[in-house]
């Protein structure tokens, strides 16, 4: 298949808004959020009980240091009526356990989510040795003990085994579908889950602290698809003690670093204070596309692309483009292209309301 007809499958399967959430099936702590044990959602010790404002079209992220005990769902409903925006969505789902990196995406920027998702995550979490979970978390119930305990050269020793490109066998307890139906939900029915080994990538992995005889804290840079649960689970197994996770912060999602995450009475603080200091915590949508080749064009060939329609780049300084590109006309962004053969086709074009952000203030990314 072309790349155009790969651009024109993929825009005519992303033609409906994302609206609320945008769920990364595949990605550790990024199941779609359901209680391990089958319960009711957990009502959520964040409510907002001020009286609704007006919804409003906001364009631009909110990168919120979510806190654990809340639902990504819940965390973007919050974040939504602070900001009073019509139209939200996250880019992968932090499990209730989990804080840390949830970017939110305001009107526009919903069409960038897939390409952040797409990028690497950063993770540190404490894996508890000694009990293995069904869940593969401190949520489940114990199905394995030992009385082993790794010493820290065990770990480090064990942790090459975990880099590069691996086969994963992800948690029973996934968002990952089986004969149409999610495995956790098989799982909680008391069926026995099977799930195939999958290729996934962990660029790098690394001891970071050892509290005591019982845990480890490490550090984890993956591609898209690795479970981090499947990851505590397997050194356990690998060392003889057993293990589960049982603290998870995502630190970094693509080009949102943590030093710009922002904590949610934060937000509330800003909002009280002025509408000027909340839209200061408002990143533009074009941040989300700092990981994806930059290509300027004409007003000419903007107008073309804002119509469907492609550009041909020609002249002996045309840049080559293949793949994905964000498409910029006199500093603002257009649309997300594909290249193929010296020719951009428009994937998602961008309509801009009042606001779109403030301009990138962000610290200098840090070197992979």
């Amino acid at each position: 298949m072309t790349v155009r007809a790969t651009a024109e499958a993929a825009a005519e399967a992303a033609a409906e808004p994302i609206v609320e959430s945008v769920v990364d099936t595949a990605v550790a702590a990024e199941a779609v959020e359901a209680p391990h044990s089958g319960d009711a959602p957990r009502p959520s010790r964040e409510q907002d009980n001020r009286p609704r404002a007006p919804k409003r079209d906001l364009d631009g992220w909110v990168l919120l240091d979510k806190p654990t005990a809340m639902t990504s769902t819940q965390a973007v409903a919050v974040v939504k009526r602070i900001f009073g925006a019509k139209k939200a969505g996250h880019a992968g789902t932090l499990d209730p356990l989990a804080s840390g990196c949830l970017p939110i995406a305001f009107g526009e920027a919903t069409k960038t989510v897939p390409y952040v998702m797409d990028g690497r995550k950063t993770y540190r979490f404490t894996v508890r040795f000694g009990v293995e979970t069904d869940t593969d978390d401190s949520e489940g119930k114990a199905v394995e003990t030992s009385d082993l305990r790794p010493s820290d050269n065990e770990i480090i020793a064990a942790l090459p085994t975990f880099r590069g490109e691996i086969m994963q066998v992800p948690p029973a307890y996934s968002a990952l579908k089986i004969g149409g139906e999610r495995a956790y939900d098989l799982a909680r029915e008391g069926e026995e889950v099977k799930l195939e080994a999958r290729p996934v990538t962990i660029f790098r992995i690394e001891l970071m602290d050892r509290p005591d005889a019982d845990h480890a804290v490490l550090e984890a840079e993956c591609g898209k698809g690795t479970y981090v649960r499947a990851i505590a689970r397997d050194l356990g197994r690998m060392l003889g003690s057993r293990g589960h996770i049982c603290q998870l912060r995502r630190a970094c999602v693509g080009p949102f670093l943590e030093e710009r995450l922002v904590p949610l009475d934060e937000l509330r603080d800003r909002a009280e204070a002025s509408e000027e200091a909340l839209m200061d915590a408002l990143d533009p949508v074009a941040v989300a596309l700092e990981e994806i080749p930059q290509l300027n064009v004409t007003p000419q060939e903007a107008h073309r692309l804002r119509c469907g329609q492609s550009i041909i780049l020609r002249g002996r300084d045309a840049p080559i483009v293949e793949g994905h590109v964000a498409v910029s006309c006199q500093g603002a962004l257009i649309a997300i292209g594909d290249g193929e053969n010296g020719e951009v086709f428009p994937h998602r074009v961008f309509n801009w309301g009042k606001s779109s952000g403030k301009s990138s203030n962000r610290p200098p990314r840090r070197n992979r």
